[in-house]
Order: structure tokens, then sequence, then C-alpha cells
């Protein structure tokens, strides 16, 4: 089962009303599984950067009303490819039919179907995105259920996040999603085999043995001898007796 774990940063909350995507990031999972295998593009929205959504992120120093050069770690976006140049990239990432993981996902979907739909590519469906948030809002009613707030809830670091940002957020989100689903399970998705006699998946199922050789004892003659004075010393309805006789 392949899942794609993802988010995006943007100018604003509409894209009807000229808001853009500046970054997405994505993480796969197989069987619940990061592989490694990431997806990371920062985007020239062809518009100005609004002072709130900045503070956010703090992409696109460039792009303020009085643009300025970047401080360290600031990314600059007038350089970056416009979303027509990418937007096929990330469809191929994306698949046809992998689940999409995002958190609050309605606002992710929207930005991206927009972006989409104005370049004539494909729009996603809906009923691919799963929602994080919505689950974390079922499972812990009334309480906070940002990023953030999981994070703290699963003991999840998040040192790294003084800014949004979308691959790492989306990193943090994949470990989050998988606390909601109930943990990573301890085998990591063996449980679907199991070891033969010969030590190999399959064939006949495995069940424990006598050993051949048994272990020798590891108990002393003194320790053996004081054990024994102490049986003795409880009387002759020493549970001890009784299982030994």
């Amino acid at each position: 089962m392949r899942e794609i774990v993802l988010d995006t940063e943007t100018t604003g909350f509409d894209p009807e009303k000229g808001d853009r995507i500046v970054e997405i990031g994505a993480v796969e999972l197989i069987n619940h599984m990061p592989t490694g295998r990431t997806y990371h593009q920062y985007i020239n929205p062809e518009r100005g950067m609004p002072d709130e959504a900045f503070g956010v992120h703090g992409i696109g120093p460039d792009l303020l009303s009085s643009p300025r050069p970047p401080k360290d770690g600031e990314v600059t976006l007038k350089d970056k490819p416009v979303f027509k140049k990418v937007g096929q990239a990330f469809l191929d990432f994306i698949g046809s039919d992998s689940k999409l993981v995002i958190h609050n996902a309605a606002f992710d979907m929207k930005f991206l179907n927009a972006e989409l739909r104005w370049m004539n590519l494909p729009m996603i469906s809906y009923d691919r995105a799963f929602d994080t948030l919505a689950l974390a809002r079922k499972k812990f009613p009334g309480s906070p259920a940002t990023l953030d707030a999981l994070c703290r809830r699963f003991g999840i670091d998040n040192s790294n996040r003084t800014l949004h940002g979308a691959l790492l957020d989306s990193e943090i989100l994949a470990e989050v999603y998988l606390e909601l689903l109930g943990g990573r399970q301890p085998d990591f998705g063996l449980a679907d085999t199991y070891v033969g006699s010969g030590g190999t998946a399959g064939g006949e199922e495995w069940r424990p043995r006598p050993r051949p050789n048994p272990l020798p004892s590891r108990i002393t003659e003194q320790e053996a001898a004081a054990h024994s004075a102490f049986i003795d010393k409880l009387g002759d309805g020493a549970l001890w007796k009784k299982l030994s006789s």
C-alpha cells in the first residue's frame, strides 16, 4: 500500500482570490513505513508575499512589499520555477491512486487543484485525501489538534520546526499519522509471514521445540545447598517441596 504524506505552504488562504502555492513537500510511505523517497519543490508564485504569510513560513523575502535580501536559512522565490514547470513532476510523484495523507486536507487540496486547473492538468480527486486533522479531532475530542499539539501528545521531536516548512512538516506528519493509527507495528509488517522449520518464510508453521542440548545449570553447588537448607526451614507444607516432589 503506497501513501503520500504531503504539505504545502502558500501566500494566503484562498487561491480564488489570487493566493498561490510557494512550497510543496511530500514523503512516500509503503505499508505505513517511510521509504526514503521524498518530493520537495519551492515555487515562484508570480505575485508578492504578504507579511502575514511570510511570518508563518519565512519564505520569499524577495517578494515582500519591501523586498530584502534573505537572511541565513531564508529561501528566495524569484529564482524558483513557476508551478507550470513542476506540476507534472509533482503528479508523477504522487501517482494516480496513492492515498494522500494531509493535515487539514481541504486547504491543501483546494490549492493543488486550483494550480492544476490553471495549467489544464488533471485535478486530484478529493476521495484520495485522508485528513489527519479530522482523525485527531475524532480521537481526541476537545483537545488541540494542531501538528505541534499532536507532536507533544505523542512525544515526537519537532524542535526544528521554528517555522512552517512543507517537507519538514510532511516528515513530522508521517510520524503523527502512524501514531494516530495506533503506532508502528512492532514487527514492521512481518506478521503476514512466518518462519518455517527450515528458517525461511512459509512452509510449516513454526512452533517452539525443546533444545537438542539443554543449557547447563548456572547454579553452583554452594547455591544449591543453601537453597535446600532454606526450603527445609519452611516445613513439610512448603510450596517448593510440593513442586519438586
